[in-house]
């Protein structure tokens, strides 16, 4: 359900003592309150240690993929139920430096999502554009067939995900999404999965969200929070990205 939510996504970063410095003092720091939640995606070594430092307080976490096998000669993989039972929430599904690097489509992607669901997880479903198609105005056609994908998959399930949009062109660039283009994209997928009865899903805006940009995009009426990347990884930075 609609909330503020704000999301680190620490990508391939992390070590024991650097993670430790961190996570305590986030929870240290964050402060909360009703209708507003954070949490870590952190790399799956890592989920233990999450577990460990973050049991008690209101941050939740979670990882960064999600195999859309249960189990099988499928080596590497992680399966949904294995990331449940470190107690994580939430798990990225179709994040953009997956589909780009790895070359998920959008079916498996959907397929993920699913199996994260059957798991008890929450699926943070990720879609998005690159640059050269925003160029070409191709942002809707583009946005729609990735959610569209996943709104048949999940059918009435839908609305037990989290979705960021999250525009390529903007990743790790410094470049940023003006809340006017954010809420637009927004307001295209709130206006998706209303039809497939999920409006009320929460909608996070991705790509280089700072403190000094987070109120203005968080301001847009479909921008419910945020995926986080770099900022993600000072605890100062993001808790006041969390608190916008």
């Amino acid at each position: 359900m609609r909330g503020r939510l704000v999301v680190g996504n620490w990508k391939l970063h992390g070590g024991i003592a650097q993670n430790a410095a961190l996570l305590s003092a986030l929870v240290a720091g964050w402060k909360g309150g009703a209708g507003r939640d954070l949490a870590v995606c952190v790399p799956f070594p890592y989920l233990a240690q999450a577990k460990e430092l973050l049991a008690g307080s209101t941050i939740a976490w979670g990882a960064q993929d999600v195999s859309e096998h249960g189990a099988g000669a499928f080596t590497g993989e992680v399966a949904a139920g294995m990331i449940a039972e470190f107690g994580a929430r939430y798990v990225l599904a179709g994040h953009s430096e997956r589909r780009q690097y790895h070359g998920e489509r959008d079916e498996q992607v959907a397929a993920k999502a699913k199996a994260a669901l059957a798991a008890g997880l929450t699926p943070i479903v990720c879609v998005g554009e690159t640059l050269a198609e925003r160029d070409a105005g191709q942002t809707s056609t583009v946005v729609s067939r990735q959610i569209d994908v996943v709104i048949r998959a999940l059918g009435p399930s839908m609305a037990a995900t989290v979705v960021a949009y999250e525009p390529v062109w903007a990743i790790g660039t410094g470049r940023t999404a003006t809340p006017d283009q954010a809420q637009e994209v927004h307001a295209l997928l709130r206006s998706r999965l209303a039809s497939a009865g999920a409006g009320q899903v929460c909608l996070l805006y991705g790509g280089s969200v700072k403190g000094a940009n987070a109120a203005s995009l968080f301001g847009m009426p479909d921008v419910d929070g945020g995926l986080v990347g770099g900022a993600s990884l000072d605890a100062g930075e993001f808790l006041t990205i969390g608190s916008a």
